[in-house]
């Protein structure tokens, strides 16, 4: 409406003013009537008051629960701490930090003897056995069986899982080495292997439990790249981050196989908090990065962990 098309109120004459103060009267009756029914709560309602669902907001986190049972050592969180048992662990939806892909990631970023080193490419990575090598090496790695199971969410989509994704793990020996780089096992290619995540975004790899060496917490490496086809190179990697063993684990594997005599005295000098990779991460993050774990020395262990992507 034009400024010029609007009629001012008092202009109207003495039979607008009387309408327009009986109309006032009866809201003013209608009021102090719906008061004294209903009291101060009636009187707020009618006024747009209160707990409507038009005028609030709400938010929502989503949570994800891990169920573990087994005969070994779990505990709450994905820490894996606690005490022998049957054990139920509930973490949040924790999107992963990124982590160095390291000196030894064998995924075309670095080379050995001057050669580009790109497991990625070969012929046979992708499997789920990781503990032997394939192609013409043939050694096989030594160590407490560690059963992993990888399980791929969207922290931006309620945890959904993400399935179709490719996940690449490797980390070291028993010793500390690291097939394809260091010189006692620099012809092998075990310890390492690409899986696609399913229906419910998950993977399990079987390998050995890790070994601690000099200047870093023990640990796994990992990248996720978002199919098979472009696993090729981790710069076509979504994500590119490492898992920390629980402690409680590792002291019991160090200390109860003689395979990781080494390892005793490595693990006693550092903490996810002094190491130059976790040191800096929340404790959200570092509970997220480790795998909740069950089983024995003997017997081996399970583990599970939860890997979030921000999508």
């Amino acid at each position: 409406m034009h400024d010029d098309e609007v009629i001012e109120d008092h202009d109207r004459g003495l039979q607008h003013d009387l309408q327009v103060m009986a109309t006032r009267m009866m809201q003013r009756r209608r009021l102090l009537g719906l008061f004294a029914a209903g009291g101060a709560g009636a009187l707020l309602t009618a006024c747009g008051g209160g707990g409507s669902s038009d005028s609030s907001t709400s938010s929502t986190t989503t949570t994800t629960t891990t169920t573990t049972t087994g005969t070994g050592t779990t505990g709450t969180g994905t820490t894996g701490t606690g005490t022998t048992g049957t054990g139920t662990t509930t973490s949040a939806c924790v999107a992963d930090p990124t982590e160095t892909n390291g000196p030894y990631p064998s995924d075309g970023t670095n080379s050995v003897n001057g050669t580009i080193s790109n497991i990625l490419t070969a012929s046979g990575i992708v499997r789920s056995d990781i503990r032997s090598s394939f192609g013409t090496a043939s050694g096989t790695a030594s160590g407490v069986p560690l059963t992993l199971t990888i399980k791929l969410v969207n922290t931006n989509s309620s945890c959904a899982a993400l399935s179709g994704y490719a996940i690449y793990i490797w980390h070291c020996d028993a010793g500390g080495n690291y097939s394809l780089y260091s010189t006692s096992i620099l012809n092998q290619n075990y310890l390492r292997g690409v899986q696609v995540t399913d229906s419910s975004g998950s993977v399990t790899f079987t390998t050995i439990f890790p070994g601690c060496y000099s200047g870093r917490y023990p640990h796994i490496h990992f990248e996720v790249f978002p199919s098979l086809s472009v696993a090729t190179t981790q710069r076509n990697a979504s994500l590119t981050s490492q898992f920390a063993m629980p402690r409680d684990i590792a002291s019991a594997v160090y200390a109860g196989s003689s395979l990781y005599s080494a390892s005793v005295n490595n693990l006693a000098q550092t903490t996810t908090s002094s190491d130059n990779v976790f040191g800096d991460n929340t404790a959200a993050q570092i509970a997220a990065q480790t795998p909740t774990m069950a089983g024995s020395v003997s017997a081996g262990f399970t583990g599970t962990v939860v890997v979030g992507l921000a999508l």
